[in-house]
């Protein structure tokens, strides 16, 4: 009986390779991709090439494991390289230039952002000398106001806060 089962493992190291696939379209980390394409080189290669069952578990564990430790940190590398951060909603705001499009009444002036949106400002010790019409960078964001400064200044780099869960 064990002759007739060991004549179909190829079948079975078929089955897992896919279900191996499967998995990975599922969690997209490269880990059960490399176990299939272990399964498929080691588990079935050796199989078509006459080995016997143990040997077949064996190549397909070690070659699963070094394409894990090998092939795997180069591919998560070359993904993540390519993944830069993007500021998005208030964040993007932050540096944005823009024009003063109506003076400072009280504490409260309008401005019209480069991205088409209008704010309005609080005053700040920069904002005093600017007048209706000049160019001006956000600075800051305090709820539903900006502060600005005029265009020529510098604003220094926002401190990168990675809010992602990796």
């Amino acid at each position: 009986m064990l002759p007739d089962l060991t004549q179909y493992m190829w079948i079975a190291w078929l089955v897992l390779a896919i279900l191996f696939v499967i998995v990975e379209l599922l969690t997209l980390e490269f880990t059960f991709l490399m176990l299939a394409a272990g399964t498929l080189i080691g588990g079935l290669g050796v199989n078509l090439l006459g080995g016997v069952w143990w040997l077949q578990i064996l190549a397909a564990a070690a070659i699963s494991a070094l394409l894990l430790f090998t092939i795997r940190p180069l591919l998560l590398r070359a993904l993540h390289r390519s993944s830069a951060l993007q500021p998005t909603n208030v964040d993007a705001i932050y540096g944005l230039g823009g024009r003063l499009i109506a003076p400072f009444t009280g504490d409260v002036a309008s401005v019209r952002l480069d991205n088409g949106e209008l704010w309005s400002v609080t005053a700040s010790d920069d904002s005093a000398n600017i007048a209706v019409g000049d160019r001006v960078i956000v600075t800051a964001v305090r709820g539903a106001m900006v502060e600005i400064a005029p265009a020529n200044t510098t604003v220094a780099p926002r401190p990168h806060t990675d809010r992602s869960t990796d």
